[in-house]
């Protein structure tokens, strides 16, 4: 396809992917799939601030060397003036015509580096801007008006960037992220990576999501296990996922007596197998971007129950793909626990209808076409565009 191309006098359209760093994450792993689907009418290149994470040999199994700018412990330094100068070198050497940016760090510094080098950029905004200050927020905001285009991964982002950030709604595009089922059903059916405490055949629900910061909302599900145990239900949870707020919520799951139930697992690489365990999912945020958590839930065929915030209600129809509850409210989330595991048959027919969702409007096929037809548009407009 690419020497087709070429043979038409059509050169690739050199891309880069710039990322902060290869941590496990959904960013990351959106990314790679990118660069894994896209079709040879492409140059790809990948820079990034962190040449670190799990995920960077996953990258070079496809071929990729990623090249590094590195901040210096802060933005707010000289040397990142120097590192974005670096950086719009680089896009000058390679002829770089577009760069897409997809995290808070990694847009402070190759958006204004795309501009010096006169690339095209645009922007993934993923998530609804709940990590930053106002301080941080407005330098974002701003940063983000600088591009050609913006992406977001749900509905509810893009709302947030016409009416809160004021960016014009023609230069915001919606993009779900995707999923690959057949490779997400073989890494099921791999199996447990490591242990797993067993619950004597008691149900199961699993909680995937990080524990760096107080949005996640744990210790509402821990709490909602509480009430459950008073009302005589024995409900264990698997939460998967690590950061500094772990002892603390070990020490809520202490404190209301449900230690024996809540069973902290850790970073993991085997959330599908892990999923093939469970009941049912589980993710009570208060602020959520299209979660990936969510996703491989519905796509191992389980009754999500989610809160109705951020992309949450995008995948999850309350009483169609899954149960939807207002966030923090460990008393309606317990309610909705409860009725999934009371009414069996139509939890199934839930799970069932997420999956058959995730088959048809979350493939990595489609996730890629429109990328392509995106890049294609913002890199080499038509007359008419």
């Amino acid at each position: 396809m690419r020497r087709e191309a070429e043979a038409m006098g059509e050169e690739p359209i050199r891309l880069v992917q710039f990322v902060r760093s290869f941590y496990i994450g959904g960013t990351e792993v959106q990314v790679l799939e990118l660069l894994r689907g896209l079709p040879s009418r492409y140059r790809l290149q990948v820079g990034l601030l962190e040449r670190a994470g799990p995920l960077l040999g996953s990258l070079r199994q496809l071929g990729f060397e990623p090249e590094e700018f590195p901040l210096d412990g802060s933005l707010a330094r000289t040397h990142t003036v120097w590192q974005i100068l670096r950086l719009a070198r680089w896009f000058q050497r390679r002829r770089v015509e577009l760069v897409h940016v997809h995290d808070f760090y990694a847009t402070l510094v190759a958006v204004p580096a795309a501009k010096l080098a006169g690339a095209k950029v645009i922007v993934g905004r993923l998530d609804l801007a709940h990590w930053h200050g106002p301080g941080r927020r407005a330098v974002y905001t701003q940063v983000t008006r600088l591009a050609d285009h913006v992406v977001a991964n749900a509905e509810a982002i893009r709302r947030m960037l016409v009416r809160e950030e004021g960016l014009p709604a023609s230069r915001v595009s919606v993009i779900h992220n995707g999923l690959e089922l057949p490779r997400f059903d073989a890494r099921a059916r791999q199996g447990l990576q490591g242990p797993v405490p067993d619950t004597g055949g008691a149900p199961v629900v699993v909680h995937v999501a990080n524990m760096n910061h107080p949005v996640k909302r744990q210790e509402d599900l821990l709490r909602a296990l509480a009430l459950l145990r008073r009302e005589g239900l024995a409900l264990h949870a698997f939460l998967v996922g690590d950061g500094p707020r772990r002892p603390e919520l070990e020490r809520t799951a202490a404190a209301l007596g449900v230690a024996d139930l809540a069973h902290f697992l850790g970073h993991r690489a085997d959330v599908p197998a892990l999923y093939t365990r469970a009941t049912m999912g589980v993710l009570c945020s208060t602020a959520e971007g299209m979660s990936n958590a969510v996703m491989e839930g519905m796509a191992a065929g389980l009754p999500m129950v989610v809160t109705a915030v951020g992309a949450n209600p995008d995948l999850i129809v309350d009483g169609e793909r899954g149960r939807v509850v207002r966030p923090e409210q460990p008393a309606e989330l317990a309610q909705a626990l409860r009725w999934t595991l009371e009414h069996p048959e139509q939890a199934r027919e839930l799970g069932a209808a997420a999956r058959d969702f995730v088959r048809r409007e979350l493939s990595l096929e489609r996730l890629v076409q429109r990328h392509d037809a995106l890049y294609q548009r913002v890199a080499r407009p038509t007359p008419s565009q």
